[in-house]
């Protein structure tokens, strides 16, 4: 069965992602003033589309998730037991 969690701890966001092989990225030309633009973790095998996007390092993606007061809502795996990579950005409540 698969079941979504939902954190803002950075230890807990990096090692999910790593461990699917993800790294953080930001859109490319979506920086405006202050904003280095919009966040992303990109999962290289699972995607071919990388050429807009801009690998970044953690300390820089945890500074503008924690500005932006962002959860990461992820997801372990599928309810077939496959490794996923579903994850989005919400809203820190």
């Amino acid at each position: 069965m698969s079941s979504s969690k939902q954190t803002h701890n950075h230890a807990t966001i990096k090692a999910w992602a790593e461990k699917h092989g993800g790294v953080p990225a930001i859109v490319a030309d979506t920086a405006k003033g202050d904003n280095d633009g919009v966040l992303r973790i990109h999962f290289p095998k699972h995607s071919e589309n990388k050429s807009d996007l801009k690998e970044i390092d953690w300390d820089t993606f945890f500074e503008n998730f924690d500005s932006n007061k962002l959860d990461l809502l992820y997801q372990e795996e599928k309810s077939d037991g496959e490794e996923s990579t579903f994850h989005k950005f919400i809203n820190r409540e």
